[in-house]
């Protein structure tokens, strides 16, 4: 199974939902490869910033040959987390057409719904090579109980894609944690962070595993 995490706008929290998301599944007892396809390399400076033993296999990988390479690769692993590049088109495509599930994140903000229309292009563009894949907006550093919140997510019932249920709050666990090259499921395991994050990994499992018996 491999994940896609990506969006073509920046600054929607990409990076630290694929991190997490890897450590939710990796301490389920999975056996997870990292792919940072972000030329920015985010994710391997949160790896080069751990000082314990990783959860997860990291890897670089911003290559538009990704989707060719990466197959190979990922055999040898329960699960795949890729952490998509914004606003490289071509990277994008590459990342997207190796995903089994690609999750977009979107902020409760128009701007973020706006620029959340390039990606599900990207992904419809590459369903008519790959049929199968599926594609879910998550709503990140949603405020509880604003009209903001309930807004995005009659926003995005206008594109073809389904929305998780799952939905992840503003919280300064997920900044704190990284400084460390950690993920909230190793410094607040009991906290609402944690919880929410491990509850995202299983809703994008089951979607997996529905869409893999339909097939």
């Amino acid at each position: 199974m491999i994940i896609g995490i990506l969006n073509q706008k920046g600054g929607v929290g990409k990076t630290t939902i694929a991190i997490n998301l890897a450590a939710a599944f990796a301490t389920a007892g999975q056996r997870v490869l990292f792919v940072d396809a972000d030329p920015q390399g985010s994710a391997l400076a949160w790896s080069a910033a751990r000082e314990g033993a990783p959860l997860f296999t990291v890897v670089g990988m911003a290559k538009p040959t990704l989707h060719k390479e990466l197959p190979d690769m990922a055999a040898d692993y329960d699960l795949t987390i890729i952490d998509g590049a914004p606003r490289v088109s071509e990277l994008a495509r590459s990342a997207i057409m190796a995903s089994d599930l690609v999750a977009i994140p979107v902020q409760p903000s128009p701007y973020d719904v706006w620029a959340a229309a390039e990606t599900v292009r990207l992904v419809e563009e590459a369903q008519q090579f790959k049929e199968n894949l599926k594609s879910v907006f998550v709503v990140n550093r949603k405020i509880v109980n604003t009209a903001l919140a309930r807004a995005v997510y009659e926003a995005l019932a206008n594109f073809n894609c389904s929305i998780s249920e799952v939905s992840l709050c503003q919280r300064v666990a997920y900044a704190e944690s990284a400084m460390n090259g950690l993920a909230v499921v190793e410094t607040a395991p009991r906290s609402e962070a944690a919880k929410e994050i491990t509850s995202l990994a299983r809703s994008l499992a089951a979607k997996t595993t529905r869409k893999a018996a339909a097939a």
